[in-house]
C-alpha cells in the first residue's frame, strides 16, 4: 500500500523499480490533445523534438497527434524515422561529411547553422538518392530569455545565421527559414521574437515554403496563452499564405506528464540531516544543477514548512550532487520511496553512468488499469558498451 506521500498519484509506486522514470500515459495524452487542438486552430504542424523527450515506447501514441519529428543530428533522425514515421527535420551546429550522408537517408528537412555549411552540402544534397527541402537557421537577434545559457540570441551567439551575413545569392535553393530563440517561454515572447524576425529576414519569405518558430514554446503549461499563440500563427500565415509553419517543442510534449521515483538509502548528520537517495542530480537530473532548479517532490515542502527539513543528495561522489532541502510532514526512514515531478523531458535524453551509477528504469502507467509497466531497466552492459 502506498503511505501518505504517495497518495494522491493515482499508481502503485511501490510497483516501479527504484530508481524509475515513470510517464502517465493519461497526462501524456492530455498534453496531445492540447497540441492536436494548437494544430487544428492555427494550421501550423506540430514535430516532437527530440532532443527533449525521445521515449519511444510512446510514439504510437504521441503519433497519433502531431506530425513528425525533429532532431539534432544523425542518431535522432534515425530513430525519429524508424521508431515515429511521419516528417523527419534536422538541424545541427555543423554536421560532418559522414554524418551528411547518414542523415540524408531519413531526413525530409534539413537546416544549416551557417551559409559556410549550406555551400559544403549543397552540391551532395542535390545528388541525393530522396528530396530533401533545405533551409537555413537564422538568429533574429532580439532575446527574451532570462537564463544566459540558453538564450541562442545572446552577443556571440554561434547558432543561427545573422541577416548581416545573409544575401540573395546564398538564399538561392532554400526553401525554408528557421529561428529558435525561446526556452520555457509564453507566447508574447513567441509574438515579440516574430516581429523582429520579419523585420530582418521578411524580404526573404516570398520565395520559400516554410518558416520553422522553432522550440521553446511552453504550450501545455496551465498559464500559457494558448489563444494568443493561435492569433499570432494564423496572422502570420495571413501574410504569409504560402508558407508552412512548423513549431517543434520538445518540453510541452511531456511537461508535468512523468516522475521520478527514488528510495532513500541511508540518513546522515552535518549540520542537519542529510538523505542518501538511489538517484543522483548530476547523473539523473542534470538541468537540476545546469539550470538551476529545485524540483518539487510529492508531499514535501519547503525548508521548514513541515516538521521535518532534510538536504537531499545523490549517490555519486561528486560534492556537489545535491538536489536541495525539502520538509516532510513525518522523519524519513530508510526504504522510503520519494517521487520527483516532472521528470519526463530532459531527464531520459541527459542521463549518464558517471561514476558507474545505473540508469534508471524507465515506466509507463497505463492510461485505463493504471498499472505500471516496467519499459526497459539497465544494468553493466549499459556503463560498459559507453566504453571501451
Amino acid at each position: 500500500m502506498a503511505n501518505a506521500r504517495e497518495q494522491g498519484l493515482g499508481f502503485d509506486v511501490q510497483a516501479c523499480p527504484s530508481p524509475a522514470y515513470v510517464v502517465d500515459d493519461a497526462l501524456l495524452r492530455r498534453n496531445l490533445e492540447r497540441l492536436g487542438e494548437v494544430q487544428e486552430r492555427s494550421g501550423a504542424r506540430i514535430l516532437l523534438a527530440l532532443k527533449g523527450f525521445a521515449m519511444w515506447d510512446t510514439f504510437p501514441l504521441v503519433r497519433r497527434y502531431l506530425v513528425g519529428t525533429t532532431a539534432s543530428g544523425q542518431d535522432e533522425a534515425r530513430l525519429g524515422a524508424e521508431t515515429f514515421g511521419g516528417e523527419v527535420h534536422c538541424y545541427s551546429p555543423a554536421f560532418t561529411e559522414e554524418e551528411m550522408r547518414v542523415v540524408l537517408r531519413y531526413a525530409d528537412h534539413l537546416s544549416f547553422n551557417s551559409p559556410g555549411q549550406w555551400r559544403r552540402f549543397r552540391e551532395t544534397i542535390a545528388g541525393a538518392p530522396r528530396r530533401v527541402s533545405c533551409g537555413l537557421r537564422v538568429n533574429p537577434e532580439h532575446s527574451t530569455g532570462s537564463v544566459p545559457l540558453y538564450d541562442p540570441c545572446a552577443p556571440g551567439s554561434r547558432l543561427g545565421t545573422r541577416a548581416a551575413e545573409l544575401t540573395p545569392e546564398l538564399m538561392e535553393g532554400l526553401e525554408g527559414l528557421h529561428f529558435h530563440t525561446l526556452c520555457e517561454q509564453n507566447s508574447d515572447d513567441l509574438e515579440a521574437t516574430l516581429a523582429a524576425f520579419e523585420t530582418r529576414f521578411g524580404h526573404y519569405l516570398a520565395g520559400l515554403a516554410w518558416v520553422n518558430f522553432g522550440g521553446g514554446h511552453h504550450i501545455t503549461r496551465d498559464d500559457y496563452d494558448v489563444e494568443r499563440l493561435v492569433r499570432v500563427i494564423r496572422d502570420f500565415r495571413a501574410r504569409h499564405p504560402h508558407l508552412t509553419v512548423y513549431l517543434e517543442p520538445g518540453e510541452a510534449i511531456a511537461l508535468n506528464t512523468g516522475y521520478l521515483v527514488c528510495t532513500v538509502l541511508d540518513i546522515v548528520d552535518n549540520d542537519g540531516p542529510i538523505a542518501i537517495l538511489d538517484t543522483s542530480a548530476t547523473a539523473h537530473m542534470p538541468d537540476v544543477l545546469e539550470m538551476p532548479y529545485r524540483p518539487e517532490i510529492i508531499g514535501a515542502g519547503e525548508p521548514g514548512e513541515k516538521a521535518h527539513t532534510y538536504r537531499l543528495g545523490g549517490q555519486t561522489c561528486l560534492a556537489g550532487d545535491v538536489i536541495g532541502r525539502y520538509s516532510f510532514d513525518a522523519p524519513l526512514k530508510i526504504g522510503d520511496r520519494l517521487v520527483f515531478t516532472d521528470m519526463a523531458h530532459y531527464t531520459m535524453v541527459k542521463t549518464t553512468t558517471f561514476n558507474g551509477i545505473r540508469l534508471p528504469s524507465i515506466c509507463r502507467i497505463d492510461e485505463a488499469s493504471r498499472q505500471v509497466r516496467t519499459v526497459r531497466t539497465f544494468g553493466y552492459v549499459d556503463y560498459m558498451q559507453r566504453l571501451s
